[in-house]
């Protein structure tokens, strides 16, 4: 679950959000030739609903606000996380939900973009509190449909995780019971056990880690800095939640990058020669902090741990964490938006300055969607990836493996055995399939940008894709 609250912008306007997802539409749309009025129709937020509601909590009554925000309908049902965050707000929920509405669109995803947010802070709630509110929350949203399989599809994101998503679904089956056999793709992110799916919690993380092989395989990149083996880079990972954590995770454990700074809320810890990021995320577990970590040194109450020296970058926290005030200081190769948001326009703009890569969030962090995606269809159809296959998989999978050792005259490796003659589990398809979607998305980005070299950057390409496909929806429907 991603639990964790990091909010890095530090002395970031939050209100510059909206703003700046506004100025990323208006520059895409100079590359554009849409007809009269369609630009505005594309960047408009549809409808953002404020819901209000009371819940009785240790004898007397407390009040709730949330939002949830559709961007835009030309492909439904639409889908987008729910945040519970004390700082949540309206704009955010927009900008958010317009992100959503591009990410899909850039991986052909058949959902059109929404966004929620609980103006809450979880941890001042026990555990039934959190179950209660959550399910009266669910009960607003299924008032005005704004949930629903076919209709509006949450899923988690900051302070939600797998327990907030059963207890909506549960509470949406509740209040639907002529819909049931399709009520568990109402949400998506849920337990295993309530119709979730295998790799749902890495998703995003692990798409960050087939967002930079994407781009350090494709020869038509400058790599970072003129390289391209991550077993020889460091980097920085800002954010130690859900996304953070795996990202790191995968890339030092998988692929040899040492990962020398982690930063979160409170502070940093760094160690030159890598981070053991599992023992630290069981430090973290168990103390509620990543400082004070035996095998690092900790930096209590500084934020400066993203502008230390590295050749990747991640901001996988809040967003408008690069801004201004501090892009100057930035001192990655490539930075990865592995967050919603996390550059400002100006800061985008003066890190291009700097020639500094910047890899975009629709495109990096859509790893979760993408898997929402998988459960989504898994839900609906009833049937799990690989279930009627795998078995003839194995069989053509041993056949190949005999007829190789008759041909040799030796046995086939036991290294290779295990995974060569299993059919595939649930997981291994998903990530397969979450792979295949990364790769071929970044080949989209950078087959546009490569056909047309005065968009000049891959978050300028991206936009231009996307918005692209929503025009040519639009068009084809008559809107």
């Amino acid at each position: 679950m991603n639990k964790q609250f990091s909010n890095l912008a530090v002395d970031a306007p939050r209100s510059n959000f909206l703003e700046s997802v506004d100025r990323y539409f208006t520059h895409a749309l100079t590359f554009l030739n849409l007809p009269d009025g369609l630009a505005e129709r594309i960047t408009a937020c549809n409808s953002t609903y404020t819901v209000r509601f009371g819940v009785r909590l240790r004898g007397r009554m407390y009040s709730f606000v949330g939002w949830r925000s559709v961007h835009s309908e030309h492909r439904e049902p639409v889908k987008g996380g729910i945040r519970f965050s004390p700082d949540a707000d309206a704009e955010e929920v927009e900008a958010l939900a317009a992100l959503m509405t591009l990410k899909c669109s850039l991986t052909d995803l058949p959902f059109g973009g929404s966004k929620g947010a609980l103006k809450i802070n979880p941890s001042d709630w026990t555990q039934p509190e959190l179950e209660r509110i959550t399910r009266r929350f669910t009960q607003e949203l299924a008032k005005r449909g704004l949930i629903g399989p076919g209709v509006n599809v949450p899923a988690p994101d900051m302070g939600t995780g797998e327990r907030e998503m059963a207890w909506m679904m549960d509470e949406f089956r509740r209040a639907n019971p002529a819909d049931a056999i399709h009520s568990r793709a109402c949400v998506t992110g849920k337990p295993l056990s309530k119709g979730g799916i295998a790799g749902r919690t890495e998703a995003t993380g692990r798409g960050v880690q087939y967002a930079i092989h994407s781009y350090l395989q494709d020869p038509r990149t400058p790599g970072v800095r003129g390289r391209r083996d991550l077993g020889a880079m460091d980097v920085v990972v800002q954010g130690f939640g859900n996304v953070g954590y795996h990202a790191a995770k995968f890339l030092s454990e998988e692929d040899g990058a040492k990962i020398v700074v982690v930063a979160e809320r409170d502070g940093y810890v760094t160690n030159p020669d890598g981070l053991p990021v599992e023992a630290l995320k069981q430090h973290q577990l168990a103390t509620g902090s990543i400082l004070g970590f035996e095998h690092a040194t900790s930096f209590e109450g500084d934020m400066r741990g993203i502008e230390r020296p590295c050749d990747i970058l991640i901001p996988a926290a809040m967003e408008n964490a690069i801004h201004e005030g501090n892009a100057e200081r930035i001192e990655a190769g490539l930075v990865v938006e592995a967050a919603n948001g996390p550059l400002s326009f100006e800061a985008d703009q003066m890190l291009a300055r700097r020639g500094i890569v910047v890899l975009p969030d629709l495109y990096v962090n859509a790893g979760g969607v993408v898997v929402s995606y998988f459960e989504w269809v898994r839900n609906l159809t009833h049937i799990p990836f690989g279930l009627m296959e795998r078995r003839r998989r194995e069989r053509r999978n041993h056949t190949i493996a005999d007829a190789l050792e008759q041909m040799t005259g030796k046995p086939f490796p036991e290294d290779m055995r295990e995974g060569f003659l299993e059919g595939g589990r649930e997981i291994d398809l998903v990530r397969s399939g979450l792979e295949d979607v990364m790769r071929s998305t970044w080949a989209r980005i950078g087959d546009l940008l490569e056909a047309r070299p005065e968009l000049k950057d891959y978050r300028t390409a991206a936009y231009v894709a996307s918005i692209s496909e929503i025009a040519a929806a639009y068009e084809a429907i008559g809107i």
